[in-house]
């Protein structure tokens, strides 16, 4: 028996990494991971069939002699396992590396079969350094041998948003701004950066999850039906919503980090106390912001995204101590829904125009009180200790 069902005959895994490692203890890791988190019930025959074709490469990103080693491998696959030349290589690394092993991969591609390139996000630290990534990426190979993916795609619920849109008759006709008061987007964590600090520190919320993930989140919420399913046609219609999108100002943002506090009964660090973290950082843990799409759907509807680590529960003995600036004081916070913005739509878009309603920056409606159902969570968003401002 083998894995037929997911792996054809003629396949091979190679790990590369820069940890010192042999092929047997990258074996072994590998069979621990699928023996934990696999769907299916562990097959000791299978597993010994796929085990014979994973090999494990140390090499540093910018090392010659690595890149030379991983060649021979990939070689000496094609003649044990039959994978003739076919390549895929998935790229889960900084953004700093991307380059380097895109211009490696480039000049020792292999001239026989096909080959596939996955980029994992981030695409870079920012659009110059993304510009320059996507340059490179075909200097070497064709666009469509390039993936760039965000793996929280990937998600269960998140498909499924799809399936719950457009293939649901009740829901589809109503989710447009005549039915819809607002969005609320959340990403919600308890966890730190478990051990994170080097890429934490260079990424923060914001680089991490928001302008990816949440991002994603917000083009399949507010994107119009697209032709068909294929891959094309919903890019197609997410790359319009961003397009669409307001860049949120300084008033419609919030960051923050996390600070000492409980969970389940156990003390734990805030964030500027965290092994490798700056004492003084300013790297955001938290961020809310409140943006608006201007299509014809969700027109002055505002979207609400708070997402990450805002404040570490307290104990039952420590409950009065959580100072003010917690989640509590983001519900009453700057981004919170106005009492009058729902009134203030009094011309809906119509023959194809966005009617632009709505107050930006300092305007109408800003700084009015907040209703209960404003940026804030029904609950505290990750419930850390206090939110630390992490800027004046």
């Amino acid at each position: 028996m083998r894995c037929g069902a997911c792996c054809p005959e003629q396949f091979a895994i190679v790990g590369v990494a820069r940890s010192e490692e042999s092929d047997d203890e990258f074996r072994e890791r590998m069979k621990h991971a699928v023996q934990e988190f696999g769907r299916d019930e562990f097959n000791q025959e299978v597993w010994d069939w796929l085990a014979e074709g994973m090999r494990f490469v140390a090499t540093d990103f910018a090392d010659d002699g690595g890149q030379d080693r991983l060649v021979a491998t990939l070689n000496e696959l094609d003649q044990t396992r039959g994978t003739a030349g076919n390549r895929v290589y998935y790229l889960a690394v900084p953004p700093d590396a991307v380059p380097v092993l895109v211009h490696a991969l480039g000049k020792r591609r292999s001239t026989d079969g096909w080959t596939r390139v996955v980029v994992e996000k981030p695409f870079g630290r920012d659009l110059t350094s993304a510009q320059k990534l996507n340059a490179e990426l075909l200097r070497h190979f064709d666009e469509d041998e390039i993936f760039r993916i965000d793996h929280y795609l990937g998600k269960e619920t998140v498909q499924n948003l799809l399936a719950l849109r457009f293939a649901n008759g009740i829901f589809e006709p109503i989710w447009n701004r005549q039915f819809v008061d607002h969005i609320q987007i959340t990403v919600a964590e308890t966890l730190g950066i478990e051990g994170r600090a080097a890429f934490y520190e260079q990424a923060g919320a914001i680089r991490d999850v928001f302008q990816n993930h949440l991002l994603q989140l917000v083009a399949l919420t507010a994107m119009e039906p697209p032709i068909d399913f294929t891959a094309e046609s919903v890019r197609n219609e997410k790359v319009k919503v961003l397009r669409a999108l307001h860049t949120p100002g300084p008033k419609h943002v919030v960051r923050g980090q996390y600070g000492r506090g409980y969970i389940e009964g156990e003390e734990v660090p805030g964030y500027r106390e965290e092994p490798g973290v700056d004492p003084n950082s300013l790297t955001e843990t938290y961020v809310a912001a409140k943006l608006y799409v201007d299509n014809w759907r969700w027109a002055d509807t505002p979207i609400y995204i708070p997402r990450g680590q805002a404040a570490r529960p307290a104990g039952d003995d420590d409950r009065d101590r959580v100072p003010a600036g917690s989640a509590s004081a983001v519900r009453a916070g700057r981004l919170g829904r106005p009492e009058t913005e729902r009134a203030r739509r009094s011309h809906p878009a119509r023959r194809g125009r966005v009617a632009r309603v709505r107050g930006q920056g300092s305007g109408s409606g800003d700084h009015a009180a907040h209703r209960p159902h404003g940026l804030p969570l029904r609950r505290r968003p990750s419930a850390r200790g206090s939110l630390r401002p992490t800027s004046g």
